[in-house]
């Protein structure tokens, strides 16, 4: 009766307390236990990135869009959905001295896989900027904003092969060939980097892989421990 007492007691004492609610990292979105800022190794791949993430992947912490962007210099994070009317788009596809493309698999996009470093080279006009567009949602919000953002249907699409599968283990790939958006933003650098200027062979850019692989663990981790 005595343990009884007492946990009622020390009940209603937790209950009169005021809710503190947990505060996350503002740059990064993770809880102090989770923040990867701290592995940051921020980089010029010597291409303009420009993420375009999804209205629904906002939310997702785990959705890696923010984390390539915190880590690309010059890159961009959009967030939004039908980008037809976006003045940063139709003013970075304008600019006369970018040349624009859309990392988007499909029949009329061109695999950088079976290119040769000529024909890599041969991509990007002499004296332009590469932009590379990258879209971070599900597949099913990717073909929608390609669907509904007309100024991206004009663009060159480029893809790659996937050899190996995604290392986001939280989250369901839908198939094999799909992959995060970090991991397919890395993959982009490794095939173009070199010929736009940017020394592959130091591997600045696998501080993209790193900073992912940290996070995937991290949320791992607590996944198993909740199961216990």
């Amino acid at each position: 009766m005595r343990n009884c007492q007492e946990y009622l007691t020390f009940k209603r004492q937790l209950n009169k307390q005021e809710f503190t609610p947990r505060k996350n990292c503002a740059i990064c979105g993770f809880a102090k236990r989770t923040c990867y800022c701290h592995m940051l190794k921020p980089f010029d791949p010597k291409i303009v990135f420009v993420i375009l993430i999804h209205k629904l992947e906002i939310e997702r912490k785990i959705a890696t869009g923010r984390m390539s962007h915190l880590i690309l210099k010059n890159s961009y994070l959009l967030p939004g959905h039908d980008y037809t009317n976006n003045k940063i788009i139709n003013g970075l596809i304008n600019d006369p001295k970018n040349h624009c493309m859309v990392l988007y698999p499909g029949e009329n996009s061109a695999n950088l896989s079976i290119f040769t470093d000529e024909e890599k080279k041969a991509i990007v006009p002499e004296g332009k900027q590469l932009v590379v567009i990258v879209i971070d949602g599900t597949w099913a919000t990717s073909r929608q904003s390609m669907r509904m953002s007309t100024n991206l249907a004009t663009l060159p699409q480029i893809s790659f092969t996937v050899n190996s599968p995604s290392n986001f283990r939280i989250r369901k790939q839908p198939a094999f060939e799909c992959c995060s958006t970090v991991e397919a933003i890395h993959r982009t650098i490794d095939l173009l980097g070199d010929s736009q200027g940017f020394n592959v062979e130091l591997r600045a850019h696998d501080n993209l892989l790193q900073v992912f692989d940290f996070m995937v663990s991290n949320q791992l981790s607590i996944m198993e421990q909740s199961l216990m």
